[in-house]
């Protein structure tokens, strides 16, 4: 992939794009085979598109009231404009400079970081599968809200792709991309992101794999293990909007799900619904508190968590619990290393890795875990 930033030094967060794709597969496999060690059936990776993949834009707003930045911030804290990313879909590429617009006519002074003052201070927009667009504003407040709903039919008439539109309140300064209050400004309250055929639900503040396409082949690999080994009761820890639960799912077959946060449950629940999938629910909860508190052992536990991995704890129970398989999917593979010493019974059978983020070293690892 080319990119005029990265060649000027502006941008260097695609820090390996100089690095061939077979290159980048092979040493990202190479660092997590060393770090699951021996005795690991390895599938070939799945490298996915090398641009136009990302499904959401995370952009910091910078500049003037009347010609803001999209993008990120250098050294001095100005703005850098990367609205032209080559990561990002061509639905978002599309919307970006029309997002741009409109903050100038709705009068959304973007925030200066060294001042603290402004108003706009992230720009967030997801696409689905279907080209639908999520678009949220990141402010220091509500006073723009108004302007915002004021002007918003004449952005939907420049973008019939947008479905859900709101306002993120984020008040602190600090680093810090969203706050928890948000106000939803469109009648749509969630995007529904097509997956294996499946419809996820997708709030505001409900978590995605960037890589919609990756995604799909995640799931689709959990499931294709999964129905292997036919568990007859299957527990989903830190489930998000259902991905993993709702392709695991089968006739006879239960499924739960439990999530910190209560928007990515209503999302999970309402997906269950529109398929009629009775014998799967979700709760909102801490992961471990669940588990933990949880009388019954499944047949089969699945844990998709942050970088941080399971911590010890979950990994103690999980250890202890008799629980016969585990699929882990991680995007930090030194926590789950860290997470499969703290459960020596449950050993790495199967392993793929997933370039969820080309040209960084960043990636996923999908393991299926099974007791020793």
């Amino acid at each position: 992939m080319d990119c005029a930033h990265f060649d000027a030094g502006l941008c260097r967060s695609c820090f390996l794009l100089q690095v061939t794709r077979p290159e980048q597969l092979t040493r990202k496999e190479a660092h997590c085979r060393a770090l699951l060690g021996d005795g690991v059936e390895w599938l070939p990776p799945v490298a996915g598109a090398e641009a136009g993949f990302r499904n959401k834009a995370k952009m910091v707003v910078a500049g003037a009231a009347d010609s803001p930045t999209l993008g990120i911030l250098d050294g001095s804290r100005n703005g850098v404009d990367l609205r032209d990313c080559g990561l990002h879909t061509r639905g978002i590429q599309a919307a970006l400079p029309l997002l741009a617009d409109f903050a100038v006519t709705a009068g959304l002074v973007p925030y200066d970081v060294g001042q603290r003052r402004g108003e706009l201070k992230h720009l967030l927009v997801t696409e689905s599968a279907d080209g639908e667009l999520m678009v949220r504003f990141v402010l220091r407040s509500t006073e723009s809200v108004s302007r915002i709903r004021k002007h918003l039919p004449g952005l939907r008439g420049q973008l019939p792709s947008l479905r859900v539109v709101s306002a993120n309140v984020q008040p602190e300064h600090k680093a810090v991309l969203e706050g928890a209050e948000e106000i939803v400004l469109t009648e749509e309250q969630s995007l529904p992101m097509r997956v294996n055929g499946l419809t996820l639900h997708l709030r505001p503040q409900s978590f995605f794999q960037t890589n919609t396409e990756v995604a799909a082949a995640l799931y689709g690999q959990a499931a294709e293990w999964a129905d292997e080994v036919a568990p007859a009761s299957v527990l989903d820890l830190y489930c998000g909007v259902g991905g993993f639960a709702l392709h695991l799912a089968r006739p006879g077959r239960s499924v739960h799900g439990v999530e910190l946060s209560a928007e990515a449950v209503q999302s999970a629940r309402t997906s269950a619904l529109e398929a009629g999938l009775a014998d799967v629910t979700f709760e909102a909860g801490d992961a471990a508190s669940y588990a933990l508190g949880s009388a019954e052992v499944p047949h089969l536990v699945v844990v998709n968590p942050p970088r941080r991995g399971i911590g010890p704890e979950l990994a103690e129970w999980l250890e202890r619990s008799g629980v016969p398989r585990v699929l882990y999917s991680s995007c930090r593979a030194e926590t789950l290393a860290r997470d499969l010493a703290d459960m020596p019974s449950l050993r790495p059978r199967r392993a793929v890795l997933l370039d969820m983020f080309p040209h960084t070293d960043h990636y996923e690892v999908l393991t299926l875990l099974a007791r020793s």
